[in-house]
């Protein structure tokens, strides 16, 4: 129903220049879910949130928010959402309590501790209040920028690859905070180059040079993906992967930590008839087994479809 989309985007078109950073992108994002983007660098993620951020505009189509168009209607999208660009940019000469003091004073709202979105975030960061933000860790860089988001209270909140760059942990304690503040109704829009992240969203929207390729929870993403795959690991990997692109029925290979995943042309291909090719092949201390698929299997697999 139109009145439970929170982010409606149809058929935006961008370029800078002659190179085509988004071909007709359309996806809807349901009033507090938590959607994800995921791609690689220079999908046109950016792109599209700062088009519904009111930062640039798209060079064809439509985007609103709660029904009320970005282009005509900037102030109001701009009232209501809370956005977190890629880079840190918040002031690294002020302390924490004064990047968050200029931010609610630029939405004309007032700084407060125990402000339910940011009281468990706030928490964490007080002990540094004094610190200026330049001289802060990652993971703290990272819970400040998005206090800064939240202080105005919006109804939208767009984060552009806010894990990048962060250790594991600060990685995982980000998501954690993110599931906290959908349980407030927020919507969240979030985008992230980790495949992996992706589970943690209740939808994604899969984009590569400027295209959405599929559009769907991450369960049935993967429940969908009809090819096999197997897991693969030998004595050199690299060698291994050299070899098999040469093979008659790969349809791909490629790296997958410490294994090999690889896609046969058919289904009917056994784990035995690659096993004894790469035994052929000189390679030894073969580990080969099936497995299932996961979303970056997919994606390797759409990219493929749409190259």
């Amino acid at each position: 129903m139109e009145d439970q989309v929170s982010i409606r985007i149809r058929n935006i078109r961008k370029n800078y220049g002659n190179v085509k950073v988004l071909r007709d992108v359309s996806m809807d994002v349901s009033k507090g879910e938590l959607f994800g983007l995921i791609g690689p660098d220079g999908a046109g993620k950016t792109s599209i949130f700062r088009i519904i951020t009111t930062l640039i505009l798209p060079d064809e189509g439509e985007v609103s928010v709660n029904g009320k168009d970005v282009v005509k209607n900037y102030r109001y999208v701009r009232s209501i959402t809370g956005y977190m660009p890629g880079k840190f940019s918040l002031y690294q000469d002020l302390t924490v309590d004064e990047n968050i003091s200029f931010f609610a004073s630029v939405f004309n709202t007032d700084f407060d501790p125990d402000y339910a979105m940011i009281r468990d975030m706030y928490a964490q960061l007080a002990p540094f209040s004094n610190r200026r933000a330049g001289k802060l860790s990652g993971g703290m860089k990272q819970k400040l920028a998005l206090c800064c988001a939240l202080i105005h209270q919006p109804e939208i909140l767009i984060l552009d690859e806010p894990t990048t760059g962060v250790d594991a942990v600060s990685r995982k304690e980000f998501w954690e905070i993110l599931q906290m503040l959908k349980q407030t109704g927020i919507t969240t829009m979030v985008s992230t180059p980790y495949m992996d992240e992706a589970d943690q969203c209740d939808r994604v929207a899969m984009i590569q040079n400027g295209k959405i390729l599929q559009t769907d929870t991450p369960k049935d993403i993967t429940r969908n993906f009809t090819r096999k795959v197997m897991a693969i690991r030998t004595n050199n990997n690299y060698q291994s992967i050299n070899h098999l692109k040469q093979f008659e029925h790969t349809r791909s290979v490629y790296p997958f930590g410490e294994y090999i995943h690889f896609i046969p042309t058919s289904n009917e291909i056994e784990t035995g008839q690659i096993s004894t090719y790469l035994k052929d092949k000189g390679e030894s201390d073969i580990e080969l087994h099936c497995i299932e698929p996961d979303i970056e299997d997919c994606f390797m697999e759409l990219m493929r479809e749409n190259n």
